[in-house]
């Protein structure tokens, strides 16, 4: 549409407008603030930026790795959640690295404020307290947004991250109202402005569970989750150690609580038909587990404080949109919750998304240039999912504008290209989520090396800082110092006899180079630097690095020769990910192809083979005639 601008605005032109202040809202605003662009970003209430909307946590299965991710290239989360989480654990640390996960319970509060005190801190970025009805578009670009207020402004790029408002309608039993979240109106008009632009739209739901009084808990009934130990943390700069841990505790569903929820199916609008929208299929409604699990006597429920100071608990695993008595009335046959008092009920909010396939890799539109999307209006679900995507729109915003080269992250280098890359080639049929067996290299992306894989990038772009990157020099350093004596320097036997008999493997025959000695499963670096101290001198000015250059180095060696192996399987792909397909191929006209995959790669417009070969539909002979085509 053509827009006049003979009316002078009251702001000036931005570079960069920031729809939401979401997870991602949030990363996008920062990014593009940080690496120069001069920033709006446009909320719909100042006093919720970066707020968790659902379980107040960060990190978890594969969600840890991108949080990192994000940290290394010179994100917020990770900082934010170190400076603000209440308990810290690395979750399966049973199994080898590449599935160690760190997962820190947050304060919700201090979360959210922190935020908004570190957006306010950089100075490229403004703020607008205000609703977002359409975008303005000129010659396929876009040029602004139009408000609420009746404000027309102008800039050069414009992120959307609108999270669950985009006609949000929240449902508590036959109760349905308008918002974006609980006591938040919803987002009215941007999906119409989108939709007459060629847009196309569909309809996710998610949930919330109920909040509890935790004065009405009976805890010497729960499970007590306690924090590690040691706890670790998300950010690779030196943030605050995290002090006293919050427990969390663990509840369980039974046959009765289950015969209760059963009595307000009939008033559920899921089961009634009023919910149209696609539901989380691994974070489901108690009531649609109870129908799917039909066979399960009871389902564990992760009993969660919402902050350091605070009374109030998220109980996690008992999302549901029935009606609030019955809610209640199940809640209290739940052991220790005999009593138990709600701050609010659980609900369930169905919103408007825009399938991802309408973007290209680095999160524009196809329809307009310099349009992005990120988050929930994606399909997906998650703070970190969103914080990722955010990050890379911001940054991919920025240099749009710059003329520059578009930053795109690939599959074998972070989970952060696994998600994008599966959002644009595969699109989504319900709300995604990241986890491990999605990333096929997950050896090579672990939570551990995130700053070797990507700070250098993050610098690069100008978006991680120089203090930053001579800290990860430092470690790398550090790590390659402390690899180089294991393998070169050995170890007598019968300085690990006592040792090897106390972890029940089998003796030393010889001298052995330390590096080979430490492939035994048993045998931990950490236990070897007691039985040598000699070995920590060369470690002497690491300072609080040591820690993190004893776990990489000790990883590295133990590991390989899978590394290895990932790596050359990963270099022989990479001649079939690096073949371009160009833009304006016309598959229509290409009859070796199925009908299907010409119209999914019409579709899609996959920028290699690669992607191309990822797409749900497309055979290997489907592939085989591309590459007789492109080769031709």
């Amino acid at each position: 549409m053509s827009v006049s601008r003979e009316t002078k605005s009251i702001f000036p032109r931005y570079n960069v407008i920031v729809v939401g202040a979401g997870h991602a809202g949030c990363e996008a605003s920062w990014a593009a603030g940080t690496m120069g662009s001069k920033v709006l970003l446009i909320t719909m209430n100042m006093g919720n930026m970066g707020q968790m909307s659902c379980n107040p946590s960060m990190g978890g299965i594969a969600k840890g790795q991108i949080v990192r991710e994000i940290d290394a290239l010179g994100g917020l989360s990770g900082i934010i959640t170190d400076e603000t989480m209440i308990q810290f654990r690395m979750l399966n640390r049973s199994k080898g690295p590449a599935m160690w996960s760190p997962r820190a319970q947050s304060d919700r509060y201090k979360f959210s404020e922190m935020w908004r005190e570190r957006l306010e801190s950089n100075e490229n970025i403004d703020f607008l307290q205000d609703t977002v009805l359409e975008v303005l578009v000129e010659d396929g670009r876009i040029i602004g947004v139009k408000t609420s207020l009746g404000y027309s402004i102008y800039s050069d790029s414009v992120v959307l991250t609108n999270g669950t408002f985009l006609n949000g309608v929240i449902h508590i039993g036959q109760k349905s109202f308008g918002g974006g979240r609980m006591g938040e109106t919803a987002a009215v008009g941007l999906t119409a402005s989108l939709n007459s632009l060629g847009f196309k739209s569909s309809r996710m739901k998610t949930g919330t569970p109920v909040r509890v009084d935790g004065r009405t808990i009976d805890f010497s009934k729960l499970d007590e989750q306690s924090g590690d130990e040691n706890p670790g943390k998300f950010s690779y700069m030196p943030t605050t150690p995290l002090g006293r841990q919050r427990s969390c505790f663990i509840a369980y569903t039974s046959l009765d609580v289950h015969d209760v929820l059963r009595t307000g199916f009939d008033f559920s609008p899921m089961f009634s038909g009023r919910i149209q929208g696609i539901g989380p299929r691994y974070c489901p409604s108690i009531e649609d587990k109870i129908e799917r699990f039909s066979d399960k006597d009871r389902h564990q429920l992760f009993v969660e404080p919402e902050g350091r100071n605070t009374i109030e608990y998220y109980i996690n695993g008992f999302s549901s949109s029935l009606p609030d008595n019955v809610q209640v009335e199940a809640l209290r046959r739940i052991v220790g919750f005999e009593n138990a008092k709600i701050f609010r009920p659980g609900y369930a909010i169905e919103y408007d998304f825009f399938p991802p396939t309408q973007l290209k890799h680095n999160l524009e539109t196809r329809l307009v240039r310099n349009l992005f999307f990120a988050g929930q209006i994606n399909g997906t679900t998650g703070y970190e999912e969103a914080a990722a995507q955010g990050l890379m729109a911001g940054i991919n915003a920025h240099l749009s504008i710059k003329n520059e080269p578009e930053f795109v992250l690939s599959r074998s280098e972070a989970y952060i290209g696994v998600l994008i890359d599966d959002l644009i080639t595969k699109g989504v049929d319900e709300p995604y989520r990241m986890f491990t067996s999605r990333a096929e290299h997950r050896t090579l992306l672990r939570q551990d090396n995130a700053d070797e894989r990507l700070t250098v990038l993050g610098y690069r772009l100008g978006l991680a800082s120089l203090e930053r990157y001579e800290r990860y020099e430092k470690k790398r350093k550090g790590v390659d110092r402390l690899k180089e004596y294991l393998q070169t320097k050995s170890i007598q036997p019968e300085t690990v006899e006592d040792y090897l008999e106390s972890i029940g493997s089998t003796p030393l025959q010889q001298k052995q180079k330390i590096a080979t000695f430490l492939l035994r499963p048993q045998v931990k670096l950490v236990d070897l630097l007691n039985l040598r101290p000699d070995i920590l001198s060369i470690l002497d000015d690491l300072d609080d690095l040591k820690d993190e250059v004893i776990e990489e180095a000790e990883i590295q060696i133990k590991y390989e020769g899978y590394i290895q192996k990932e790596q050359l399987f990963i270099e022989r792909m990479n001649k079939y990910e690096n073949l371009v397909l160009k833009d304006t191929i016309d598959y229509s006209l290409l009859p070796s192809l199925t009908i299907e995959a010409r119209q999914k790669l019409n579709k899609i417009k996959p920028r290699t083979i690669g992607q191309a070969s990822r797409i749900s539909g497309i055979s290997p002979a489907d592939i085989s005639a591309l590459l007789i085509y492109i080769t031709r």
